[in-house]
């Protein structure tokens, strides 16, 4: 591949200034060199998208990931001299969408490739890209070790060995609970993978695990469950699971009263969730990597930009990861001077304090993010801080 460079200070301002809220040039050129980005010969760097644009998992992710990337990639464009050219492949909402996507892009040339949501299609279609030599780099998926895949790997989310562990620390401390249940999709990567990290910390803590109940991928009725668990009167109740299936199981555990006498405690839980839920939905404490709320530099701009673009008022936070993972990658390849593959490896490796909405962000040696997580809580049908 025959690269070619142009001169673009621009495009470090719209990465580093838009990205820690600068307003002015001038205070920006004190910050970063005036150095160069690369470009394909026809002026263009594509870059590979997988996201669910069809069935089950495009409206609660997919559509939200590529609302996200297309606001990032448009303000890094608009305001540069780069050409950021997304080339988009709709997984379809499965596995073989996601891995037929990922070859279809590996085959075209294509240096990164950004996306996918689920845990259980990047398992088995980021093999693809890393034995390929492709940067594979997911904004949203979390289930633990799956950056083990390969050092071309990278995710934005936080892993639910991070994220869980700080979640039930600071949950246990404020509400003291004793014994607890669990349910989990024990058809689904992140959902087992959530539940372990949960049963982990919970037991590190000392708490009691009454029961683990499992539910599948699809099901609809947890009546069984769900009463299992009443029965035996927990103090808390973790759910692990995607959106369609966690949003009925809150909606049941409505049903029987559980919120009423059980504090419910649901990892990856948003504003869409709830809003399906309603009233079930209330006093859920939610464990997560980003928030409306936050006035980290950058992130009540990129809301009122987003709300404007879309008409969408309640931002999704797989809309903000997928937005922070164009400005990193678009930082690492500035980084590299080059679009070749294993170069924006690299860069993406030493990415330290990077000033991003989700906050300063960083790479641990194995591809996975490290930055602060949040604990939310509902009130009034609203994620509010958990305090």
């Amino acid at each position: 591949m025959i690269l070619r460079k142009i001169a673009t200070f621009a495009f470090i301002f719209a990465i580093v200034g838009l990205a820690i809220g600068l307003s002015g040039c001038e205070r920006a050129a004190k910050m970063v060199p005036d150095t160069e980005m690369p470009e394909m010969m026809d002026g263009k760097i594509p870059i590979g998208v997988v996201v669910s644009l069809t069935g089950k998992d495009a409206e609660p992710y997919g559509l939200p990931m590529q609302r996200g990337f297309e606001l990032a990639r448009e303000e890094i464009n608009m305001l540069s001299d780069a050409n950021l050219m997304f080339v988009t492949v709709d997984d379809q909402s499965s596995e073989a969408g996601a891995i037929e996507a990922v070859q279809q892009l590996v085959d075209q040339g294509v240096p990164v490739i950004i996306g996918i949501a689920i845990s259980d299609y990047l398992e088995d279609a980021f093999p693809i890209a890393q034995e390929a030599g492709v940067v594979a780099f997911s904004s949203v998926s979390s289930a633990a070790g799956l950056s083990s895949i390969g050092d071309y790997v990278f995710r934005t989310g936080l892993a639910v060995d991070i994220m869980n562990p700080s979640g039930v620390m600071a949950t246990h401390g404020k509400l003291g609970y004793e014994k607890v249940a669990l349910i989990y999709d024990a058809a689904d990567t992140y959902s087992v993978s959530s539940n372990g990290e949960l049963k982990k910390a919970l037991e590190a803590s000392g708490v009691e695990i009454l029961t683990e109940e499992t539910l599948q991928t699809g099901d609809t009725d947890f009546t069984e469950q769900l009463t299992n668990i009443m029965n035996m009167a927990p103090d808390a109740l973790f759910v692990s699971a995607l959106s369609v299936e966690m949003t009925q199981v809150i909606i049941q555990a409505g049903s029987l009263g559980i919120p009423d006498t059980v504090q419910l405690i649901v990892p990856d839980l948003t504003s869409a969730e709830i809003q399906q839920a309603g009233a079930a939905a209330e006093g859920a404490i939610a464990f997560t990597g980003w928030t409306s709320l936050s006035n980290i530099p950058g992130n009540q701009d990129f809301i009122q930009k987003y709300q404007a673009k879309y008409g969408i008022e309640k931002v999704e936070p797989w809309a903000a990861q997928s937005y922070a993972t164009l400005y990193i990658l678009a930082n690492a390849i500035r980084m590299a001077q080059s679009a070749d593959s294993a170069a924006i490896r690299d860069a993406l490796a030493q990415t330290m304090d990077f000033p991003t909405i989700l906050g300063n962000f960083s790479f641990d040696p194995n591809g996975e993010a490290v930055y602060d997580p949040i604990v939310l809580m509902v009130k009034d049908g609203e994620l509010q801080l958990f305090e």
